[in-house]
């Protein structure tokens, strides 16, 4: 008696691996971002822009340590600024 609903066994299709960059590739990506605003634009257009997902990874991790050193940075300018000047505290 044959079973109706077996199927064959069939393999997954299984998505290919994006292209990995080459050292050349890595060294003119971190060359670009040396560059004090175009680095800053660029790390924007890889991190959100079609392109290689290795490159897109990389590029959203640099924004987001950005954007915390950034905060701290701020943090610490404000503590400052309300550090002198509460009255009676002149160094």
């Amino acid at each position: 008696m044959v079973n109706p609903y077996f199927q064959p066994y069939a393999r997954p299709v299984l998505p290919e691996n994006p292209p990995v960059p080459s050292v050349g590739e890595w060294m003119l990506t971190l060359l670009v971002t040396a560059i004090p605003l175009i680095g800053f634009i660029m790390l924007f257009v890889w991190a959100f822009g079609d392109g290689n997902p290795n490159r897109k990874n990389w590029a959203r991790a640099s924004l987001l340590w950005t954007a915390i050193f950034l905060g701290l940075i701020i943090a610490i300018a404000i503590f400052g600024a309300v550090s002198a000047s509460i009255p009676g505290r002149e160094y």
